[in-house]
């Protein structure tokens, strides 16, 4: 299986954006490629470009490779 592009942001507490309000972050996807990815991203930050504690990001998930190492 090939990698995976997702938009994944929301609403947070605060500009460190570590945690967010509920309902949580929100999950856009699966796109096939980075470029599909950017354009659900330019939309959504677009649409809160004047909400401070409002962040989206592009995050790759390849189903393929072993989980990251949490030691």
């Amino acid at each position: 299986m090939m990698s995976q592009f997702w938009v994944i942001g929301g609403t947070y507490t605060d500009t460190h954006f570590q945690e967010a309000l509920a309902p949580g972050e929100q999950w856009y996807g699966p796109f096939d490629d980075y470029h599909a990815a950017k354009e659900e991203w330019a939309k959504r930050a677009w649409q809160t470009v004047d909400e401070a504690h409002t962040r989206y990001r592009i995050e790759r998930i390849d189903p393929d490779a072993p989980p990251p190492c949490t030691d």
